[in-house]
């Protein structure tokens, strides 16, 4: 749980790089995630499927801005997909 936690961290600050705090607000839209503190960069998953959480969050900046969105979310997280099994990597990352 905690290596996904840090992938959906990840995605956020990446985001924020690219479109400023905006990143925080519609991380906090998306549906099973819990943005608890932006300050502290701290996320919380409230569904239990953790990598859909993930899909729903990358389908959310790619809604928003587009495709190179959803390309920004994949390099964000490679670095730390690399330690997961392919069945525990989400969709949007693969």
């Amino acid at each position: 749980m905690a290596d996904l936690q840090n992938i959906a961290v990840r995605i956020i600050k990446e985001q924020e790089l690219v479109i400023g705090p905006l990143a925080w607000t519609e991380a906090g839209k998306v549906q099973g995630l819990n943005v608890s503190s932006r300050e502290e960069a701290r996320v919380e998953f409230i569904d239990a499927d953790h990598g859909k959480v993930i899909d729903r969050l990358v389908a959310q900046y790619e809604r928003l801005f587009g495709r190179a969105s959803h390309e920004v979310c994949r390099e964000a997280a490679a670095s730390l997909i690399a330690g997961l099994s392919p069945a525990e990597i989400p969709a949007s990352l693969r």
